[in-house]
């Protein structure tokens, strides 16, 4: 065998070399072409151009509920193709609570159902709602207010009852007249259309900047007779405790008076949607409504005390919990699920402010987004609140790890463990502010670019 020189060897070599280098761009480039396209992220069924958020969870399978029937339709409030008009039509005699915003500045549908929810014998017999996306029907004066009582009137002729009978809710773009005629328009598909398994249909039409339908199922016992109760919800920015900017309707099949319903609504709402928070603002449309329509044959409940209320109001507390963490894990831009818990407060009043300082502080929301333990910026949120809290006892954790403790940075502080933590989807923080023994939590999310680029062009 003849052995080829070193010399001949080594150029062969450097030819073979040049050759790959100035073919590698060309197979680098043919690779890029041929190689699958990366996934986009799945659109949302919302508004065109914004992406489902990371932290969504499905839409649940929700049964019919005795008495109730929902339908849906396209009204054309939104200009592309998308239902955003949700009828529910309920059995005579069901009864129906709410709980509104606070805002000064409060809508035309808000002010009609706090008007005839409080009225004599209000909540006794409804028999519909009405509920829009696309227009918020806030701050439009008389024309709104007529507005929607042209809605109703158009609606109670359609389902043989009075006009008080049936309850409103509006969202969307505030400052715009509701155009009423796009609804009457519609009425008759709508009752075409009425159907007790449309939940999920409900859950899609009333979504605004929602990148996900919320909606929550549960059931309990009263009596021996199974109890449904189910609930849908929308809301994804301008979202703060204080009936948490949002809109929720839960239907339960329990007969229950409106004045109980009153009273179960008000006891659950202040550790659940008034427990959230996005943004720190509060909108003008915030509306929740309880309905029962009583159709489960369990026996009528008429007085708050009634022990066989416990069971319901356990289901009922897990519903609006889950609808209101929905809200957060929906919050516009979000990435991070936060859970503030505030112990050691002088009162539970003041656990509530301290935690929901910590919740709607930008600096702590940014520095979630970018992973990052500042709890100094966790410290700043406590203290400009004028709370009681006692510094030299101030302890602050994340997750299981230790950052601050007797007021001062933990000696047992690990930067890598920290920084692994704060890269899960789901973030606790717990503040001990050594001021007494009352404790609260607030849910919040991050605050990333996405939510300048969703409120920038909120309108277009």
């Amino acid at each position: 065998m003849t052995k080829t020189p070193n010399g001949r060897r080594g150029t062969g070599q450097k030819i073979e070399q040049a050759l790959e280098k100035a073919l590698d761009p060309l197979a680098t480039a043919l690779k890029r072409a041929t190689a699958p396209a990366p996934k986009a992220a799945p659109a949302s069924p919302g508004k065109p151009g914004l992406q489902i958020s990371p932290l969504a969870v499905p839409f649940p399978t929700i049964p019919p509920i005795g008495g109730v029937e929902i339908a849906t339709a396209r009204a054309g409030f939104y200009k592309h193709e998308r239902d955003d008009l949700v009828v529910f039509s309920f059995a005579r005699g069901t009864t129906c609570a709410g709980v509104f915003t606070r805002h000064k500045v409060g809508s035309a549908p808000v002010d009609w159902c706090k008007r005839h929810l409080d009225a004599e014998g209000g909540g006794g017999d409804v028999r519909a709602l009405v509920v829009n996306a696309g227009c918020a029907n806030a701050f439009t004066g008389k024309a709104g207010a007529d507005a929607a009582r042209r809605t109703a009137s158009e609606v109670a002729k359609r389902f043989s009852c009075r006009q008080r009978d049936v309850m409103l809710a509006s969202t969307g773009v505030i400052g715009v007249v509701l155009d009423d005629r796009k609804i009457a328009a519609r009425m008759q598909d709508v009752e075409a259309g009425l159907d007790a398994d449309n939940w999920a249909k409900a859950g899609l039409g009333i979504m605004t900047t929602d990148t996900f339908p919320k909606g929550s199922y549960a059931e309990c016992d009263i009596e021996g007779h199974k109890v449904r109760i189910a609930g849908i919800a929308k809301g994804s920015g301008m979202i703060a405790p204080d009936m948490a900017t949002m809109l929720a309707f839960i239907v339960t099949d329990a007969d229950i008076h409106q004045n109980v319903l009153r009273a179960m609504l008000g006891l659950h709402v202040r550790t659940t949607f008034n427990s959230v928070t996005v943004d720190g603002d509060t909108s003008t449309n915030d509306t929740c409504l309880l309905f029962a329509t009583g159709a489960s044959g369990a026996p009528r409940i008429g007085r708050v005390g009634d022990r066989r209320l416990k069971d319901f109001s356990r289901a009922l507390d897990q519903v609006m919990l889950d609808l209101a963490h929905q809200l957060v894990r929906d919050g516009e831009g979000a990435t991070k699920f936060v859970k503030v818990t505030v112990d050691g407060a002088a009162s539970p009043a003041s656990a509530r402010k301290l935690a929901k300082s910590i919740a709607d502080s930008p600096l702590v929301k940014t520095a979630i987004a970018g992973e990052d333990a500042n709890w100094g910026r966790v410290v700043m949120a406590v203290g400009k609140t004028e709370e009681p809290v006692d510094r030299d006892h101030l302890a602050i954790k994340f997750g299981p790890h230790q950052a601050a403790i007797e007021g001062a940075p933990s000696p047992h502080y690990d930067e890598a463990k920290m920084s692994a933590y704060m890269k899960n989807a789901e973030i606790d923080i717990t503040v001990d502010v050594g001021a007494g023994r009352a404790s609260a939590t607030v849910w919040t999310c991050d605050l990333t670019k996405r939510y300048i680029e969703i409120n920038g062009d909120y309108r277009s």
